[in-house]
């Protein structure tokens, strides 16, 4: 059965670094794996995603500069390394993936982590 398995979230003061991890199992080869992220009010929306050709995109403005996505295909597993934390970063990261090119690229995953919540204040 395919799992995504998130750990590395936590409370943390404003400017403040957390490292995120996601390694996934029970599934063939993944043509990306990223973060999403759901705050409180807000709509859910895409943070990093990574290919397995080690292109990366960052869809949050908010976060480039700041948030570092990074992977080890030969352990399935992503990382998202946060810096300079901001209370605007609170939400809940999910860990995504898809094998298939197009879905990644429509951000339309098909597996899903349980979530793991970021908590930032001020």
């Amino acid at each position: 059965q395919e799992r995504l398995e998130e750990s590395g979230g936590g409370s943390v003061q404003a400017g403040g670094s957390l490292t995120l991890s996601c390694v996934g199992s029970g599934y063939a080869d993944s043509s990306c794996m990223g973060w999403l992220r759901k705050a409180p009010g807000k709509e859910r929306e895409a943070v990093a995603i990574i290919y397995r050709d080690g292109t990366s995109t960052y869809d949050a403005d908010s976060v480039k500069g700041r948030f570092t996505i990074s992977q080890e295909i030969a352990q399935n597993t992503v990382y998202l390394q946060m810096n300079s934390l901001t209370p605007d970063d609170t939400a809940k990261y999910y860990c995504v993936a898809d094998r298939f090119l197009e879905r990644c690229r429509r951000r339309d995953f098909a597996y899903w982590g349980q979530g793991t919540q970021v908590t930032v204040s001020s």
